[in-house]
């Protein structure tokens, strides 16, 4: 049996010879195209070939992947917890023989140090009962120093007291100035024989010649004690029961205006600031030593580090773990 192929040749091309040039270009497959027809004619071309999937667009999302903005976020970390600061407690023996003035320019006060205790001598600046516009001073115990008991430090600082029956005092010992509080109900202590009313009640330190030239000082280290009243004060809200929350609100409260008004009286303080900063370092030590710490215990700026031991230089012979384990004991 001819092939089928011989057969068409002839008779095709009579009628290609019969068409324009221009057409038989037209009509006449390319080579490459010739072959794909009959690739997808046998089942072999691109029909046969399992589907390429497209690539993917740079910057883009691959099928299915949710997008960052639609994808669930991880819920926050919780607030880490305020934690107590400790202040450095004030050195008792800084203050001794110094001159202070009730306010920086009242009175006088001098502690000076008797065996284990303390003893003051103190002159009251106050105003004569007959006449109030006239001034008067009032030596406590005519004139010898008074013995202080020692009543420790309840409140952060050295708690000290005087025992005299014609105005009891109250002395703490802050950084370079004393705290004084009549143990009477009243703030005042009139003296019936001197004619004389006083108020010692007050922050009793330095002049303001003295404290001006430190007002920057004075002023930094303030931020650091407010700080550590605040951190202070909020511990304490946390630790406390639900009943106990409201007095300890009312008593910070408390706190800044009573610092106000005892404050405004000292002298030159709003250009350095001086008493501002001893009330706030007062007020942070004693939230402290009420939440059970102390200034003298160590923080992360002052615990002693652990001694490192130098290894023992390996001997020839020995065993390096036996020699560290003998040397360890």
């Amino acid at each position: 049996m001819q092939p089928v192929r011989p057969l068409l040749r002839p008779v095709a091309l009579p009628a290609l010879a019969a068409l324009p040039l221009a057409a038989v270009l037209m009509v006449a497959p390319a080579p490459a195209s010739a072959q794909s027809f009959l690739e997808e004619l046998f089942g072999i071309g691109r029909a046969a070939r399992p589907p390429v999937p497209p690539a993917p667009v740079p910057g883009g999302r691959a099928p299915g992947e949710v997008p960052p903005e639609a994808a669930p976020r991880p819920a926050p970390a919780p607030p880490a917890p305020p934690k107590p600061v400790v202040l450095k407690t004030p050195n008792d023996d800084a203050i001794l023989g110094q001159e202070l003035q009730q306010n920086g320019n009242a009175g006088s006060l001098r502690l000076e140090r008797a065996g284990a205790g303390f003893t003051a001598r103190v002159t009251l600046a106050g105003t004569k009962v007959s006449q109030p516009t006239e001034s008067c001073k009032v030596v406590l115990g005519d004139g010898q120093p008074l013995a202080l008991a020692d009543q420790g430090k309840p409140n952060g600082v050295t708690q000290l007291a005087s025992s005299g029956p014609a105005c009891p005092l109250r002395f703490e010992i802050l950084e370079g100035s004393v705290m004084v509080t009549p143990l009477a109900e009243a703030d005042a202590c009139v003296f019936t024989a001197s004619d004389c009313a006083t108020t010692p009640k007050g922050l009793w330190g330095p002049g303001a010649a003295t404290l001006l030239p430190r007002a920057q000082e004075f002023d930094a280290a303030r931020g650091v004690a407010d700080k550590a009243v605040r951190e202070n004060y909020k511990v304490m809200t946390q630790r406390a029961r639900r009943e106990d929350v409201r007095p300890i609100v009312t008593e910070q409260a408390a706190f800044s205006s009573d610092r106000e008004q005892m404050c405004r009286a000292y002298v030159r303080e709003g250009s350095h600031g001086f008493c501002h900063l001893r009330f706030s370092e007062a007020r942070a030590l004693s939230l402290a030593t009420r939440l059970g710490l102390s200034g003298a215990a160590p923080t992360a700026s002052n615990a002693p580090r652990p001694v490192r031991r130098r290894p023992a230089p390996a001997v020839e012979g020995m065993n390096p773990g036996f020699e560290a384990g003998a040397q360890d004991q």
